[in-house]
């Protein structure tokens, strides 16, 4: 076994089947720097205008849909990673089921 701390978590072993109409989210890891948190969304569902109090981390897995950041909205698709700094309004909207990884960043 490795001394070297790490945590080694296979993404794709614990996303949720999503029921239609609904959002589930599930912890996936957090310590005293950081929570990170994988979010599944139906097709159709959408996250209405927010903000964090903590600057945050979206990377998306898989979907299609709309991110509004502010007064922009930018076309979701895998692989998009967006560094957001904290109290900026967002929000979200899937067409299809999309998979999003959040990262709250606290120090």
């Amino acid at each position: 076994m490795s001394e070297n701390a790490y945590t080694l978590i296979d993404l794709p072993a614990i996303s949720p089947q999503v029921p239609q109409d609904s959002i589930i989210s599930r912890q996936v890891y957090r310590d005293p720097q950081i929570n990170v948190t994988l979010f599944v969304f139906a097709a159709g569902q959408e996250l209405t205008e927010h903000t964090a109090a903590f600057p945050a981390v979206l990377h998306f897995l898989e979907g299609e849909g709309e991110l509004t950041l502010g007064e922009d909205t930018v076309a979701i698709k895998p692989g998009l990673w967006v560094h957001m700094p904290a109290h900026l309004p967002h929000s979200l909207t899937a067409r299809t089921r999309v998979a999003m990884l959040l990262t709250l960043l606290y120090s």
